[in-house]
């Protein structure tokens, strides 16, 4: 059996800075908060639940030739981060080769286990209750850097991408604070923020009332970055986050080679989030591909993959080619902004200048600190540090 091998991140330590914020919110704890506590057992369940569950286990491995004594430790884990954490069984069944056929009688059998309060102790273990004390920097724009991580890490990508973050910050004057707890995500502490940066994240992170908090916050004028892996997972239990606030479905990257020169197009280089880039670049990366154009969610593209200078075919020969297949691009959402830039596996792409320029500007935009905007955002969000955005 072979399995894709994707992305993601490794936790490091909050940024040393003085003073912090005491949040008066209240999280729900994780037993009646956590997405799919009471979800019954199912092909569309998460691998980590069907493999914390003995009964679930056996059914799998009964129809799957024991698939689960045979992955990959990296995708055993019931610990996060786990590649379990952004499966389900049925993308499980299809690496495996289990004939569609048996997929019905399958299902059956695990919705026939009862979901236990064990179960759903465990689905929820892997959310964050305990709302954080946060370190408060001085500097503008206030942006939070989140780097909880419950699916697949990818350590290199991850340090290279929070290494350039905090030298971004050191040397724009940014008050930059970082966490990797998920229950930051309430009103009181979102509102400390013009944007807040994911990297690389990978896995179901948030528990259902944060994310309320957060998707209140962006349409109510936050703003969020979100950086390579938090755009790549092959399977999201979270649709508004993925086809909203990303607006595209990762679907694969190239395997021989992984690694590619392809060249970076950019549509607009004279104003906006292009503004100084080359016109076109060339650059070795492991490229995304998306199930359609984020433009059909009216995004503004920044950048574009020219795909006759790279050989996109996925696993098993999967043609990965999209056409016009954007790279970067951000939108509006309602009063908040999104920007998304695909590139960053490589630890040598955080070198790269161009790079680094598009995701300065990138951040700028999200954070609201430039003329291309989106409206007016609600100054409820900004009474607690007494300005507007």
């Amino acid at each position: 059996m072979k399995f894709k091998n994707t992305l993601c991140a490794a936790l490091l330590p909050l940024l040393s800075v003085s003073g912090f914020l005491a949040p008066s919110d209240a999280m729900a704890s994780s037993d009646i908060d956590c997405p799919l506590r009471d979800a019954p057992f199912s092909l569309e369940s998460p691998l980590i639940d069907i493999m914390l569950s003995e009964s679930a286990s056996a059914v799998l491995n009964r129809h799957m030739n024991d698939v689960l004594t045979k992955i990959p430790s990296h995708f055993a884990s019931t610990t996060p981060p786990s590649f379990s954490a952004i499966l389900d069984a049925r993308k499980i069944a299809a690496m495996a080769g289990v004939d569609a056929a048996i997929l019905p009688q399958i299902e059956q059998e695990l919705a026939t286990i009862p979901v236990t309060d064990a179960d759903r102790s465990a689905r929820c273990a892997r959310y964050d209750t305990e709302v954080p004390q946060l370190p408060v920097a001085d500097g503008k724009p206030r942006l939070l850097l989140f780097e909880k991580i419950n699916g697949f890490k990818d350590t290199p990508s991850f340090n290279a991408a929070h290494e350039l973050l905090q030298q971004m910050a050191s040397k724009q004057g940014w008050a930059l604070v970082t966490t990797d707890n998920g229950a930051v995500f309430n009103t009181q502490q979102l509102s400390q923020f013009d944007a807040v940066i994911w990297n690389n994240i990978s896995g179901d992170v948030l528990t259902l009332s944060q994310r309320q908090a957060f998707r209140t916050y962006i349409e109510q004028g936050g703003g969020f970055v979100g950086i390579h892996g938090s755009g790549g997972d092959p399977t999201y239990f979270w649709d508004w986050y993925v086809d909203e606030l990303i607006g595209a479905r990762f679907i694969g990257h190239p395997k021989d080679p992984q690694y590619q020169d392809a060249k970076i197009v950019v549509e607009n280089n004279q104003e906006g989030t292009g503004k100084g880039l080359p016109a076109e670049w060339l650059m070795n990366e492991e490229w995304y591909s998306f199930d359609s154009s984020p433009r059909n969610k009216g995004a503004t593209v920044i950048a574009t993959l020219d795909e006759s200078t790279y050989n996109p075919v996925g696993h098993h020969g999967t043609d990965l080619g999209m056409g016009d297949h954007p790279i970067a691009w951000q939108r509006c959402i309602e009063q908040g902004r999104s920007f998304y830039s695909a590139i960053g596996h490589r630890p040598e792409v955080y070198e790269d200048l161009h790079h680094q320029r598009l995701l300065l500007q990138g951040i700028a935009w999200a954070a609201n600190k430039t003329k291309d905007s989106c409206s007016t955002p609600a100054t409820t969000l900004n009474k607690s540090h007494g300005e507007s955005r």
